[in-house]
């Protein structure tokens, strides 16, 4: 009786072992699977689409050279519009039915929600939220930062600030203009902190929507507090529209602008209002021609790529995917969590050619990079005004 109730359950077993494979997808083997999340519809779509693009490009070039240790990258990415509940559900269906070792992720509010999720399942995430957040070990040992966090960029900015005040008779006036999302909010706890204890008065505060159309009744109202400057966390839209404004009124506060506000859409969409903006640039701009963008212009000449579509964002997904990519070959044949983990630790002072300032990262810290310079606006092109700049306590 027992052989052939195992007998008639045979078919079952075999039904069953067809469903689970079909349901984890097509398997190529000796392909690396590396899931994207990325945002293509949603409200940071402006910057989202050419990082995308940059990480793709940057897999089909590391495959077009063999691949990693003769393997190739198989990229199964998808939009989640900037919907933390999508990005989770996004996530979770990479990892449970595609079978990815490491994920190229996006944005602030939905890689915070699934730290709990990457540690536990123990997969390399590189988002492109620079959240400090995501820099504490504990809380979150499978992620990696290979851009200078918002945190450091404002204390940066505050510090760029203290570096160049002239006025002896006063201290710094500063705002802080920023949206109402964990990207926005991401810095401005810390840079009350670091200005508090540095001597610079923070006179105002202003949340502006990643969406916003018109913000001059915020900036009137900044205006009134007569800041010296005003620090700008938001995409480019908002930005573009912050700096028009503010030409418009007449403003004479300077406007300093974080990572993602700061490319050259701001300035086509500005016009001459952008000329003198600055901004906080952990990557290289292309119009630099720094030898680490050598490879991405000869695959771009190639495949026939307008270099005018090779623009700042473009860039920090082709660099972020080599960095992961990177960690992969360090790995070896380890292609688990936990080695490409261990592949990525062993990167130290790995150089990108000038894109970025060099990153590290170890065991203990997964802050890949801590640096980056100030540009300025000039004839209408981002120029470099210093040096690389780190945090000083």
């Amino acid at each position: 009786m027992k052989t052939k109730s195992t007998i008639h359950m045979l078919p079952t077993i075999a039904i069953l072992f067809v469903i689970l494979v079909s349901a984890c997808g097509p398997r190529t083997p000796g392909v690396i699977r590396i899931g994207g999340i990325f945002d293509l519809t949603g409200s940071t779509s402006e910057v989202g689409i050419p990082y995308a693009n940059g990480v793709r490009d940057a897999v089909a070039y590391i495959n077009s050279l063999g691949g990693i240790n003769g393997r190739q990258i198989e990229l199964i990415d998808e939009d989640y519009g900037y919907n933390i509940e999508r990005g989770k559900a996004l996530y979770t269906r990479l990892v449970e039915e595609e079978g990815v070792v490491a994920i190229m992720g996006w944005g602030t509010g939905d890689t915070e929600a699934l730290r709990p999720l990457i540690a536990a399942d123990e997969i390399p995430f590189m988002s492109a939220s620079y959240s400090e957040s995501l820099t504490v070990m504990e809380d979150a040992p499978y992620n990696f930062l290979i851009g200078v966090t918002y945190s450091d960029q404002m204390r940066l900015t505050l510090q760029y600030i203290l570096d160049t005040w002239t006025d002896t008779s006063r201290s710094p006036r500063v705002a802080l203009l920023y949206n109402d999302t964990a990207f926005g909010l991401s810095p401005i706890q810390d840079g009350r902190d670091y200005a508090a204890a540095h001597g610079i008065e923070i006179v105002d505060e202003q949340i502006i929507s990643l969406s916003t159309t018109d913000a001059t009744s915020e900036l009137t109202a900044m205006s009134a507090t007569k800041p010296d400057y005003a620090i700008v966390q938001e995409t480019t839209a908002a930005g573009s529209v912050i700096v028009s404004n503010a030409r418009e009124l007449g403003l004479e506060t300077q406007i300093i602008l974080l990572n993602w506000t700061a490319d050259e859409k701001l300035i086509a969409l500005s016009g001459d209002a952008a000329e003198g903006v600055l901004g906080t640039v952990p990557f290289a701009f292309f119009h630099e021609g720094v030898p680490g963008l050598k490879q991405l212009k000869d695959y771009a000449a190639a495949q026939g790529i307008a270099e005018s579509t090779l623009n700042i964002r473009y860039i920090q997904g082709w660099v972020t995917m080599q960095v992961m990519a990177e960690g992969i070959r360090l790995a070896g044949d380890n292609l688990t969590g936990r080695g490409i983990r261990e592949g990525l630790e062993r990167l130290t002072n790995y150089e990108t050619g000038g894109t970025t300032a060099p990153i590290s990262f170890s065991s203990t810290s997964h802050k890949g990079v801590s640096s980056l310079k100030i540009y300025q606006v000039q004839d209408g092109i981002w120029m470099p005004i210093t040096d690389f700049l780190t945090v000083q306590p």
